[in-house]
């Protein structure tokens, strides 16, 4: 396995690219992706504890893959007169440019221990087959 620095390899491009990879303009928090080539596809693993399954939404439109997730918490204490009422929302969303390497109806997500892990799969006339020797006739 080889671990892709994701800003330079021509499958992937985020599309906040030249922005610093956790936090957006506005400060929002954007987890940090990891994207590992292997022999048979990609894998993007992102860090994203205290999330569950249902917080997520893996989007697939023409080339472009989005991963986002949002969350709502909302927290009342009241004691005597006094009333505290707290709103903690987390929202984000990547994207990334897939190439037509990719076999799009094959990707799958898993997400276990606070990592969302996707696995982009290449298309078999993809797969690198290694060296060839050619006879000569």
């Amino acid at each position: 396995m080889t671990l892709v620095k994701w800003s330079n390899h021509p499958i992937f491009s985020d599309l906040f690219d030249g922005m610093d990879t956790r936090h957006n303009r506005w400060g929002y928090n954007r987890p940090a992706v990891n994207i590992k080539e292997e022999n048979d596809g990609f894998n993007i693993e992102m860090a994203v504890p205290g999330l569950s399954k249902s917080d997520f939404n893996i989007d697939l439109e023409k080339n472009m893959l989005t991963i986002s997730a949002s969350r709502q918490d909302e927290n009342m204490e009241k004691e005597d007169n006094f009333k505290r009422r707290e709103f903690n929302y987390y929202n984000f969303s990547r994207s990334f440019t897939i190439g037509d390497k990719i076999d799009v109806d094959k990707i799958k997500a898993e997400y276990k221990d606070g990592i969302l892990n996707v696995a982009l799969p290449m298309k078999e006339e993809a797969k690198d087959k290694g060296p060839k020797t050619i006879k000569i006739s």
